[in-house]
């Protein structure tokens, strides 16, 4: 049984967590606001910009002469994994569900003989995907979003994708990310990025319709793909900006509940053993009168 001594030590060690946990709470509740209004802001933009694309991509995708970011290679082989993380954690289950959902699709994909290969962005993800698939990960960015997101990172991890594309590198690209939905929901998201889905509506309404552009379409899509791309890992980093945020306010919210369970069930066991040593002094004082 412990002495009344390291009760309490550990009840004012739990207290300063207590401390901690609270003030990260707060600040996590702080910065949440932040980055939710700048996730609910790219939004409309980014929605808007694919289904403009799609619209103008449902006739094209199938002609000759069609931007290879919209084509694709006409091959299935290689495939890059984008993976979305936080640099730190302390924020529950937020790296661990993307980590775990990246996993998933890595396996998927090696075992239908398919070629592999991980982009990082975020301390976490590198950290954790790295044990297992070392020789698979060919660049990283462990340095961004570190205050705020700014568009220039986002444009910085597009521009890679891009030349790596370019550069026959892989067929298909799929980001991986956590949409924000609330503070206490974050939705673990797969998104193909290259080649750019088509939605099925915009290639089945363009079948009868055809539309005359200037400059060509070809052109308009050459153009607004690579920058549709660098606008929608914006707002899958502002999203999992959000995400983390939510997730460490609740993951420290709950740290605090639990450390004050701790310190209500410690303080009870410090006073029953402080009474009890009491009523066993006040015994042997009175067995000892009586001996006398």
């Amino acid at each position: 049984m412990p002495s009344l001594k390291d009760l309490r030590v550990r009840i004012s060690s739990v207290q300063s967590t207590k401390k901690i946990t609270s003030a990260m709470k707060m600040v996590a509740a702080s910065k949440l606001r932040r980055a939710q209004d700048a996730a609910e802001a790219a939004r409309p933009y980014a929605e808007r910009m694919e289904r403009m694309l799609g619209n103008l991509a449902g006739g094209s995708a199938a002609r000759s002469g069609a931007p290879a970011m919209l084509a694709g290679t006409g091959k299935d082989d290689a495939h890059l994994v984008v993976v979305l993380t936080a640099n730190r954690g302390l924020c529950g289950g937020f790296n661990s569900n993307i980590i775990r959902a990246s996993r998933v699709l890595i396996r998927e994909l090696l075992a239908k003989g398919k070629t592999v290969k991980i982009l990082c962005v975020g301390r976490k993800g590198l950290e954790s995907l790295r044990r297992d698939y070392k020789d698979l990960i060919v660049n990283s960015f462990t340095d961004f979003g570190r205050k705020v997101v700014v568009f220039r990172e986002a444009n910085t991890v597009a521009s890679m994708v891009t030349e790596m594309f370019t550069g026959g590198q892989f067929d298909v690209a799929t980001m991986v990310y956590a949409r924000f939905k609330s503070a206490m929901t974050q939705v673990v998201t797969r998104q193909q990025i290259i080649p750019f889905p088509v939605p099925a509506a915009a290639a089945s309404s363009d079948a009868t319709t055809v539309y005359d552009y200037e400059p060509s379409d070809q052109e308009i899509l050459g153009e607004l793909l690579p920058r549709n791309l660098a606008i929608q890992t914006f707002r899958a980093m502002l999203e999992n900006a959000a995400s983390e945020q939510g997730a460490k306010m609740t993951a420290m919210d709950s740290a605090t509940r639990n450390a004050g369970d701790m310190i209500n069930a410690l303080t009870m066991k410090y006073n029953r053993s402080r009474q009890a040593m009491i009523t066993k002094e006040l015994i042997e004082i009175i067995s000892g009168a009586e001996a006398i």
